[in-house]
């Protein structure tokens, strides 16, 4: 299965789980909508695809589920990923991040 295979089906799932968890999970998001934009040029795509089923999938090199440590291999993979792309992770993929991550803050009762 692809990188790209991988996070189309596990993105949203994996995203959802680490809301209030980590700090990087807007960065996250907006890099989805970047490696999904048919206008982001390919090489950029697969840097962006590769880092993001890190991000999801289970198994890596500091297991997710340690408390404080779990996420930091998840967030230097996506941080290099990120900066080294970052001229085409646009305002408008920003902006679908914020909107996502605002609705999917769960509501107080």
């Amino acid at each position: 299965m692809s990188d790209e295979q991988i996070v189309r089906q596990n993105f949203w799932t994996k995203a959802r789980q680490t809301l209030g968890k980590v700090p990087f999970t807007e960065d996250a998001v907006a890099a989805f909508y970047c490696a999904t934009d048919a206008a982001t040029p390919m090489t950029v795509r697969l840097t962006l695809f590769g880092a993001l089923a890190y991000f999801v999938l289970p198994f890596d090199i500091i297991p997710d589920f340690l408390v404080g440590l779990g996420y930091t291999d998840d967030a230097a993979v996506l941080l290099a990923a990120y900066t080294a792309c970052r001229t085409y992770i646009t305002d408008d993929h920003r902006a679908k991040a914020r909107d996502w991550l605002l609705k999917a803050q769960p509501t107080a009762s």
